[in-house]
C-alpha cells in the first residue's frame, strides 16, 4: 500500500500547479480565446482537438474523450501512479508535503536534501568564478571580455560571468578544504573530474571563461566554460546532473521570459555570447540551446511564453548553423504544419552569428532582420535553390525532387498551391508560359508523393527497423569502401532513392554531401562523369571521410553521437561483409528500392479495392440505351464499354501487376541472379 498524502497537501498542488504550465511543459498549446487547444498526445491525432481551460483547470479531448486535471494528465501521460505524480508536482513547486508515511517519505526527503546541497555548492562555486575574474589571475579573462566581445561592467555582472583558472585543483581546493564540501557533493555537482575513478580529481573548467547556467527560479544548476588557450573543446558544459538536464534548459531563459511576452516572440541563437551581446543591445527576448539540438520539450517551454508561438531561429550562417537550423525544423515541422508555432529562420549572411552583427550595426538594424525573418518553409526552399545550376540536368532533377517532398508535407492544399506558384515561378526564370507547366508537373508529382515512399499508412511495422539496417549499411559502405563511392551515388539516382527515410542517417548522408562539395566543388559529381576525369576521381575516393565526418557532424546529443560512432567503427559482423562488398551493397540496394515498391504495391491495391466495378449487365444497358437500332451482341462493343467504365480500377490493377514484376526482378537482383545493370 502506498503512502497516504494528507488532503491539505494534494489541494495546495492542485492551486499551485497550473494546468496550461503543466500540460505546455509536454506539449505545445496555443491560445484560442480563453482557452488553448493542443495536439492530444492520447491518439493518433492530425489536428489539435484538445482544449485546456485556465479558469477550469481542466483538459478535455474532443476526439478520444481523454480529460481531467493536472495530476490527471501527468498520470496518463507519464504512466505514474497518484503519489508519485502528486510527490513530483510538490518538489517541482516548493511544497511541503505533510503526513507521507513509510519508506517512501525518506527517499523524498533525502531527494530534497540532496537537491538543496546540489544548489548551494553550485551558488559558491559562482561566487568563487566571479571573485578569480576580478583578481590578477582574471586579468586576460577580462580584457576579453570587454576588449574583444565589447561587453561592459553591468553586462558581466548581469550574467555573474567568472573566471576558472589556469590550475589543476585551485577549485577543488577551496571547495573541499576551505567551503568543506565533500568528495562525492562535489564530484555529483560535476565541478570536478575523477581520474581513473579514484580519489585523485582534477578542476573540470580550467583556463576557461565561465558562464554560469540558471533555472527558472534563479538558481545555478550547471556552467559553461569558454577556452581562453584554444583547448579543445572551445565550449565545455557542466555534465548532466541531478538538478541539470541539457534537453530541458535554455540559456537565459530565467531572464528571457518576461520579455518574450512582452514582445510576443522568442529569439533562439545558437551561444551563450550572443545571448550576451544580445542583452547588452537591449534585445532581451533571446536565448540559447545549450549545446544540443533544440528539442519539443523547450519549444514548449518558449511557447508558454509567447501567445502567438512566434519562435525565431537565428543559428550562425556556417554549414554547421544551417545543420543545426534543419534539425529544429525537422523536430517541430509538424506543429508548424498544424498552425501550433509560428516558426521563422533568420540566417544574417554578412556576418557568421548575431554578436558579430551587432559589432557593426545597430539593435534597430536586428529587429528589422527579426521582424523581416522568413517563414521556416520559404528558408527551406531557399535551401534548396542555394548555388544549384538548374542547367544541370541532374542538379535540376534533385531539386525538383526535394521541392516536392517539401511541399508534399502541406494539409492544406490552399498553403500548397501558394508555394507550387511560388517555386515555379523561380524554376521558370520568369517566364510566364513555363512557370505554368512547371506547376501543373510539380503539382501532379505532389499529388503522388504524398503517398509514394513516404506515407507510412502503407509501411508495415516490421519494415521500419529494417530499412534503418539497409540505410545504415549504406553509410557503412559509402565510409569504408570509397572506390564504391561513385556506384552508390549513381545507383541511388537510378533507384529514386532520393533521401533517406531515418533521421539520423539522413543527417549524416547531408553531412557526407557538404564535406565533398567543400573538398571538390560544387559540381562534383557532374565533373564525375566524365570517364576520363581520373584526377577528380582519385581525389575523391581520398577524401577522408572516417576523420572528416565526427568534426563536421559536432553532435552534443548522445543518443546521435554513438549511433555515428558506429559508422566510423563498424562491428566484426559488418568487416566481414567487405570481402564481398559490391555484392552485398547490390543486395542492400535492391532492399531499399523493395520497400518503396512494397509500399507502392499496397498503395494499388487500396485504391484498386476502393473502385465500384461496372457489370456486364450495366454496360449491356448503357448500349441498349444509346442505341436506336437493335441492341448488338458485339463482344468487342460490350468489352470495349467495360473497360472505359471500368478505366480507372483497370489502371490500378495494370499497375500492381506492373510492380509486382519489378519487385520479383528486384528479388533475383538481391539474391545475385541479375547485374546491376539490367
Amino acid at each position: 500500500m502506498g503512502p497516504s498524502i494528507h488532503p491539505r497537501t494534494i489541494q495546495e498542488v492542485k492551486d499551485k500547479a497550473d494546468i496550461v504550465d503543466v500540460i505546455s511543459e509536454h506539449i505545445v498549446l496555443k491560445k484560442k480565446g480563453k482557452e488553448f487547444v493542443g495536439i492530444c498526445p492520447f491518439h493518433d491525432d492530425s489536428k489539435p482537438s484538445m482544449t485546456v481551460s485556465p479558469a477550469k483547470q481542466f483538459y478535455y479531448c474532443f476526439s478520444c474523450g481523454a480529460g481531467g486535471n493536472s495530476i490527471k494528465f501527468l498520470m496518463e501521460f507519464t504512466r505514474n501512479n497518484f503519489t508519485d505524480v502528486v510527490l513530483s508536482l510538490a518538489k517541482k513547486n516548493d511544497i511541503n508535503v505533510i503526513n507521507v508515511d513509510g519508506p517512501q517519505q525518506e527517499i523524498y526527503k533525502k531527494q530534497l536534501s540532496r537537491r538543496e546541497e546540489l544548489y548551494k555548492i553550485l551558488r559558491v562555486t559562482k561566487e568563487w568564478f566571479k571573485s578569480q575574474l576580478n583578481n590578477s589571475l582574471g586579468k586576460e579573462a577580462h580584457h576579453y571580455l570587454t576588449s574583444q566581445r565589447n561587453l561592459n561592467i553591468k553586462n558581466i555582472n548581469d550574467f555573474e560571468l567568472g573566471y576558472a583558472p589556469n590550475s589543476w585543483n585551485d577549485l577543488f581546493n577551496y571547495l573541499s578544504k576551505v567551503e568543506k564540501f565533500p568528495l562525492k557533493l562535489i564530484l555529483s555537482a560535476g565541478l570536478v573530474v575523477s581520474k581513473d575513478n579514484t580519489d585523485k580529481v582534477y578542476d573540470r573548467f580550467r583556463n576557461r571563461l565561465i558562464v554560469p547556467i540558471f533555472d527558472m527560479q534563479g538558481r545555478v544548476v550547471a556552467f559553461g566554460g569558454r577556452s581562453l588557450d584554444g583547448q579543445e573543446p572551445k565550449y565545455l558544459n557542466s555534465p548532466e546532473t541531478e538538478v541539470f538536464e541539457k534537453g530541458k534548459m535554455l540559456f537565459a531563459f530565467d531572464k528571457a521570459s518576461s520579455n518574450i511576452r512582452k514582445r510576443d516572440k522568442a529569439v533562439v541563437v545558437e551561444g551563450y555570447f550572443d545571448v550576451i551581446s544580445l542583452h547588452s543591445k537591449g534585445i532581451t527576448n533571446s536565448v540559447a540551446s545549450l549545446g544540443t539540438a533544440l528539442n519539443k520539450y523547450q519549444i514548449s517551454q518558449l511557447c508558454r511564453c509567447t501567445d502567438s508561438k512566434n519562435i525565431i531561429i537565428n543559428f550562425d550562417s556556417d554549414n554547421a548553423g544551417r545543420l543545426a537550423t534543419k534539425r529544429v525544423i525537422n523536430e517541430v515541422e509538424s506543429l508548424s504544419l498544424h498552425d501550433q508555432i509560428n516558426l521563422k529562420i533568420l540566417e544574417i549572411k554578412s556576418s557568421k552569428d548575431p554578436d558579430e552583427y551587432l559589432k557593426e550595426n545597430t539593435p534597430e538594424d536586428y529587429f528589422n532582420l527579426i521582424d523581416n525573418a522568413s517563414f521556416w518553409i520559404d528558408w527551406e526552399i531557399d535551401q534548396i535553390f542555394d548555388n544549384k545550376d538548374l542547367s544541370k540536368s541532374d542538379i535540376f532533377q534533385n531539386v525538383i525532387s526535394s521541392l516536392v517532398k517539401l511541399l508534399s508535407k502541406f494539409p492544406q492544399s490552399a498553403t500548397r498551391t501558394h508555394y507550387l506558384q511560388k517555386v515555379s515561378e523561380r524554376l521558370s526564370m520568369g517566364q510566364a508560359r513555363l512557370a505554368i507547366k512547371f506547376e501543373e508537373d510539380l503539382r501532379k508529382q505532389v499529388k503522388g508523393f504524398r503517398w509514394h515512399g513516404r506515407s507510412k499508412k502503407f509501411e508495415q511495422p516490421s519494415e521500419v527497423s529494417q530499412r534503418e539496417k539497409n540505410e545504415s549499411e549504406i553509410i557503412y559502405y559509402y565510409l569504408h569502401c570509397p572506390e564504391h563511392r561513385l556506384f552508390i551515388r549513381e545507383e541511388l539516382l537510378k533507384r529514386e532513392i532520393n533521401i533517406f527515410n531515418t533521421e539520423y542517417i539522413r543527417l549524416v548522408w547531408e553531412s557526407i554531401s557538404t564535406i565533398e562539395v567543400n573538398n571538390l566543388s560544387a559540381n562534383y559529381l557532374d565533373d564525375l562523369k566524365d570517364p576520363n576525369n581520373k584526377q577528380l576521381n582519385n581525389e575523391f575516393t581520398s577524401i577522408n571521410l572516417i576523420s572528416l565526418l565526427p568534426d563536421h557532424l559536432a553532435l552534443n546529443d548522445l543518443e546521435v553521437s554513438n549511433k555515428i560512432n558506429t559508422f566510423i567503427n563498424p562491428d566484426e559482423l559488418f568487416l566481414t561483409t567487405l570481402k564481398n562488398s559490391k555484392h552485398n551493397l547490390l543486395g542492400t540496394l535492391s532492399l531499399l528500392e523493395r520497400y518503396k515498391s512494397l509500399k507502392r504495391c499496397r498503395h494499388l491495391i487500396e485504391s484498386w479495392g476502393s473502385q465500384r466495378l461496372k457489370t456486364l449487365e450495366n454496360c449491356i444497358s448503357i448500349l441498349i440505351d444509346n442505341s436506336s437500332l437493335e441492341p448488338t451482341d458485339s463482344n468487342k462493343e460490350i468489352e470495349d464499354v467495360f473497360k472505359d467504365l471500368n478505366s480507372d480500377a483497370i489502371k490500378f490493377q495494370e499497375l500492381y501487376y506492373l510492380e509486382r514484376e519489378h519487385i520479383n526482378f528486384l528479388d533475383k537482383q538481391r539474391c545475385g541472379n541479375f547485374s546491376s545493370n539490367q
